[in-house]
């Protein structure tokens, strides 16, 4: 079939990312030392957790995206996978609530770096961690920052993400070391057995634990819709692929296991929870500064990350608006650095609308949950495509399979991995509607939550609606199905 021109490369995006770029991007956009904090919180028993996250989702994920980016390469990665596979209006809404919601992402990861950021000052900058005009202007800062370098291009902008990368290996790296010397010196703070180590699934808390966990390994969907900016994507993207599982697996469970040894699961919290670890041992070892470059490090990780995801989703309403399914002005690319500026642009302003909203009325600890529970609604939604797409192309295929990586296991192990995969993501999603159980007011919060998930895929749907009516040329489906 002919190739989309997202996908040859028409619209005049740049290959620019090889394999180390898109596995610092992948490591950046995936690896957020915060869920470190969640995770401890929960004890012994989110190693378990990880592991079972780690089979049961960001495994059979790694599969699926790996076989789809060979089967229907090119620019918007899931959006072409879902259309392709169940026609225009599901690729639509996968594509929509995707980038829907990281303009829900970004205000929760903005908040976490704001927060992380006070502890590089000690005390005196501590004492601005619940003050809201604070949090709103660094926030705006770093996301319009980001936008910025969105604009200039990924040949800067992959900088900042490679950098934050790095800061996040860098702050990982302390994390072990202090784990390790707070055993050596001290002792474990919270003792790791097999009593403690099993989760109990008769409790409704531990599901909800288990789906925040899992949505912290999504984001290996998010280098592929930048395909059209890889060079040699069918060799760099499975290379890249495999380094970045092992890395960011090892990350997750090594890094909780150290703060779970330097602190009492009871005291880690949920947004300073590896500088205070780190400050504490730091303190005990006469290292007063261990735990000020350690915030300093995941402050750069987390707006690299930021970067990545800013960078990565704007793509998203740049190929739909070439489609004409939303305004066709987001299909621009900007006149000088080939950049979907128009679309980075309105996701910045409407991210900082998000930000105000749920800064409003709230708690700075209830509106970072909140955002956690809508960003696994939005963002895991477009998951479940992405993993009936797989078995069901393959399908399809009938065994012409030429130049497509397929995954182990032939048509069973397809079929095992979607299913598991889907099964743990549906999952997450409904225990992402249930109040926490220390919510000041549980209606507001689900009507935040779920009415709020509700209407922004409603608003799409409008969109669609419009853009179908429009007597316009869409783009040819993709090739090699």
């Amino acid at each position: 079939m002919t190739a989309t021109p997202a996908a040859t490369n028409e619209p005049g995006l740049h290959r620019v990312l090889g394999t180390r770029d898109l596995v610092l991007f992948n490591i950046a956009a995936i690896v957020a030392l915060r869920w470190l904090s969640m995770a401890a919180q929960v004890g012994p028993s989110s190693l378990v957790l990880w592991l079972l996250g780690l089979v049961g989702f960001f495994i059979p994920l790694a599969l699926a995206v790996l076989e789809l980016s060979t089967r229907v390469p090119g620019q918007g990665g899931l959006y072409l996978w879902s259309k392709t596979a169940f026609g225009d209006v599901h690729g639509f809404i996968a594509g929509w609530t995707y980038w829907v919601s990281n303009l829900v992402y970004f205000p929760f990861a903005l908040l976490f770096s704001a927060g992380i950021f006070l502890h590089v000052g000690g005390d005196r900058w501590l004492a601005h961690a619940g003050d809201g005009s604070y949090n709103l202007v660094y926030c705006l800062t770093v996301l319009w920052a980001a936008t910025g370098l969105g604009i200039l291009g990924l040949e800067r902008a992959k900088w900042l993400q490679n950098i934050g990368g790095i800061a996040t290996w860098s702050a990982a790296a302390l994390i072990l070391v202090a784990g390790v010397v707070a055993a050596y010196r001290f002792g474990a703070s919270t003792a790791i057995a097999t009593t403690n180590v099993l989760p109990d699934f008769s409790k409704l808390a531990t599901f909800s634990t288990f789906a925040t966990m899992a949505l912290a390994f999504q984001g290996l969907e998010l280098g592929l819709i930048l395909g059209g900016e890889i060079k040699d994507p069918r060799r760099q993207i499975p290379r890249a692929t495999l380094i970045s599982c092992v890395a960011i697996a090892a990350i997750y469970i090594a890094g909780t296991a150290s703060l779970l040894i330097a602190l009492p699961a009871s005291t880690i919290d949920i947004i300073a929870g590896i500088p205070q670890a780190l400050s504490a041992i730091g303190e005990r070892i006469g290292l007063p500064m261990f735990g000020s470059l350690t915030a300093a490090l995941v402050t750069v990780g987390t707006i690299g990350s930021i970067s990545a995801w800013v960078t990565g989703t704007a793509r998203l309403p740049f190929v739909v608006g070439v489609d004409r399914y939303l305004p066709a002005a987001l299909g621009r690319l900007h006149s000088r650095h080939g950049t979907p500026h128009v679309a980075l642009i309105t996701q910045g302003i409407l991210t900082s609308l998000v930000l105000a909203a749920a800064l409003s009325g709230s708690s700075i600890h209830e509106a970072y949950i909140v955002l956690v529970d809508m960003t696994a609604i939005m963002s895991l939604l477009p998951l479940l495509y992405i993993l009936l797409a797989f078995p069901l192309l393959r399908r399809r295929a009938a065994g012409r399979n030429e130049g497509v990586n397929l995954s182990p296991g032939g048509t069973l192990g397809c079929w095992l991995a979607a299913l598991t995969g889907f099964t743990v993501t549906l999952l997450a999603i409904v225990t992402s509607m249930i109040p926490p159980a220390d919510s000041s007011n549980p209606s507001l919060f689900l009507l935040k939550v779920v009415g709020g998930s509700a209407l922004l895929i409603g608003i799409g749907l409008l969109f669609y609606r419009h853009g179908r009516s429009q007597p316009t040329t869409k783009m040819p489906p993709p090739r090699n199905i």
